[in-house]
């Protein structure tokens, strides 16, 4: 588990509640003032409470072939430059009201677009400030108008999880967020360590899958000191090694981190390892992620995060953040090869991946539902970067630059589009593109990363004065600083 830093006063709070609560840990119930079984939350417990999932698609997800116009004009440039990864238009699950379809292995996510529940939002990317094509292919490569490194992975992934194009920022902008509000807890990840939750001294707080062992928190259950001695008596030295004040003030900083770590693991133990089924506590959430549960184990790797999540909202209590912050995170979107199967546009690797993305947020957006805070929880995406819009010779895309992202939930004013969709056409005023070789239809983003975060984050409770303190780059895009769509 990772050292966690809480800044006083929010220590001295969050170590209050901790000892009062390790002695409760035994019927996790007991710990929690909550009552889940009804499907309702406390009322108390509910007041003012928002929080803010990410979903990472890792290797930059195929947004063209994820969201595709249906009006006859637009699907036609599309079907024309996308060949042999053209979505049959009368696949596509329309978006009632717009002129756009969902891949249908997005279909469980239909509901939500119809309750008002989605949003997806066209071209996004890392950018320094508004930017025409004329102005970019005007700059020398080095130019400081210009994100680095353009189209690699590890540098737009650190552009998206810090919302900042300078290049010395480690922290991210969840991270800084959630320092922003005080919270007593760091960013929740459930995909390990991640830049996204780094702030100052804070690192993102690491939850394992349901049903594995988190922390030291096992200390306290005779059964497993019996079961496993050894893990046990080095669990016991490090209590007692972080348990002495050290003279050193870098020694003892750490020390600290880890006392907070013990006592984060012992409060949040039973919680967190919980598998479906496990404590009655968590029976409506359970119950909403059934349709994942394969031989007593929820199949998806996405589908155990947000399970994760979902039992960590309807724990909320157990630490009394009235904000959280979560990350999440799916691999594998890197599709240079075989987006499609040969046989069948519809099947292959991205509708397996956009499969499992769907499934796993609907599963999720039941159980916020079923426990009462459906309005109080939004997901959004992020992922690298998109794809290129013509396709490559092994039947995928290769990097690029703008994508569509989506976002699901409570805040979201949904049942539209947001932000601007790029014009489909190869060397066209999207296409950063000018030259017949390099018409591949990598869009110039039109909303900046720092614009989408800021709608996010207003909708979780900043004001004016913490955007600009949590989203520096926000200051380059003037009075455009909300894109639209949360209410």
């Amino acid at each position: 588990m990772n050292p966690v830093a809480l800044t006083c006063p929010a220590r001295r709070h969050f170590l209050r509640r901790s000892t009062l609560a390790l002695g409760a840990l035994g019927g996790l119930g007991a710990a929690l003032p909550l009552t889940l079984g009804s499907g309702r939350a406390r009322a108390a417990g509910t007041g003012g409470y928002r929080a803010l999932v990410c979903i990472h698609l890792d290797g930059g997800n195929d947004g063209l072939n994820t969201v595709v116009p249906t009006d006859g004009g637009r699907y036609a440039q599309y079907a024309g430059v996308r060949g042999p990864l053209a979505l049959p238009q009368a696949q596509l699950r329309a978006l009632a009201g717009t002129d756009y379809g969902l891949h249908p292995a997005l279909a469980p996510l239909l509901p939500l677009w119809q309750g008002g529940r989605l949003a997806p939002v066209f071209n996004v990317g890392p950018l320094v400030q508004p930017l025409t094509k004329a102005q970019f292919r005007a700059m020398p490569a080095n130019s400081a108008l210009v994100p680095d490194n353009l189209l690699s992975h590890n540098d737009q992934q650190h552009l998206w999880a810090s919302a900042d194009v300078r290049a010395d920022v480690v922290s991210g902008w969840g991270g800084r967020a959630s320092d922003a509000v005080h919270s007593r807890q760091p960013v929740i990840s459930c995909a390990g360590n991640t830049r996204f939750g780094n702030a100052g001294l804070r690192q993102a707080l690491v939850l394992p899958d349901p049903g594995n062992k988190f922390g030291v928190y096992e200390l306290g259950n005779e059964a497993w000191r019996q079961r496993d001695a050894a893990a046990s008596a080095r669990a016991a030295a490090l209590r007692t090694l972080y348990g002495q004040a050290q003279a050193n003030p870098v020694a003892e900083a750490l020390a600290q981190s880890q006392r907070e770590a013990f006592a984060i693991s012992a409060l949040l133990g039973d919680a967190v390892a919980a598998k479906p089924g496990d404590l009655p506590l968590f029976a409506a959430v359970d119950s909403a992620f059934a349709p994942l549960v394969q031989d007593g184990r929820i199949a998806s790797p996405l589908g155990r995060q947000l399970y994760q999540v979902a039992k960590m909202v309807a724990a909320r209590d157990l630490i009394g953040d009235a904000r959280q912050l979560f990350y999440t995170q799916m691999n594998r979107f890197d599709t240079h090869a075989q987006q499609v199967d040969r046989d069948d546009v519809l099947a292959g690797l991205h509708a397996d991946l956009l499969g499992e993305l769907a499934q796993a947020v609907a599963a999720f957006d039941a159980a916020m539902q079923a426990i009462g805070l459906a309005d109080a929880v939004t997901l959004f995406t992020t992922s690298d970067f998109g794809r290129t819009f013509a396709p490559n010779q092994s039947l995928g895309t290769d990097h690029a630059w703008g994508n569509l992202q989506l976002v699901f939930g409570g805040g979201v004013r949904g049942g539209a589009t947001y932000g601007q969709h790029p014009e489909l056409a190869l060397g066209g005023p999207d296409d950063i593109g000018e030259q017949p070789w390099e018409r591949q239809g990598r869009w110039l983003p039109t909303t900046g990363v720092a614009q989408y975060a800021a709608t996010l984050l207003r909708w979780w409770g900043l004001d004016e004065g913490q955007l600009t303190e949590v989203l520096p780059a926000l200051a380059a895009f003037g009075g455009a600083r909300d894109v639209g769509f949360m209410t």
